[in-house]
């Protein structure tokens, strides 16, 4: 009489495979996670930079705080709250980011870091009144004098 089903070893083998496999496959995944991540961060300094233009064409002057840019709690928009980015963003904290808006002489500077370096991101990234993000392979927070992105 045969015998049916698999014997230990055989067992071990598949569960061995599937571990390699695994193994293979979560680095990948992280690595297209935080891609992911660094590209809405990218698309959300441009927003704020959109923002800044709005805001400047209005009040005749660049916001100096992301408060400013965002919706108003008692709900009526001017310099203080214009209404013109998310209030997500306008919090400061987003997709694992800290998002800083600062008033330049001739503009403003917007640095975007993430909130646990390795973790939520890689890059730091910088934008200022002229519209070029730059970032910064590293904890140090990106400067005007980063590679600009491509």
């Amino acid at each position: 009489m045969a015998q049916r089903g698999f014997s230990l070893i055989e067992l071990l083998v598949v569960i061995a495979i599937i571990v390699i496999i695994v193994s293979i496959a979560i680095p990948a995944l992280q690595n297209a996670q935080l891609n992911m991540r660094e590209t809405a961060v990218i698309k959300e300094v441009q927003t704020i930079a959109q923002a800044e233009t709005q805001y400047a064409s209005q009040f005749g002057k660049y916001a100096a705080t992301l408060a400013e840019l965002g919706p108003s709690a008692a709900g009526a928009s001017g310099p203080q709250a214009a209404f013109l980015i998310p209030r997500s963003l306008a919090k400061g904290e987003k997709d694992g980011y800290i998002f800083m808006l600062a008033a330049a002489e001739s503009g403003y500077q917007v640095h975007a870091n993430p909130k646990t370096f390795g973790s939520t991101g890689r890059r730091t990234f910088y934008l200022d009144q002229n519209g070029i993000v730059h970032q910064n392979w590293g904890r140090e927070p990106a400067s005007d004098n980063s590679p600009e992105i491509e």
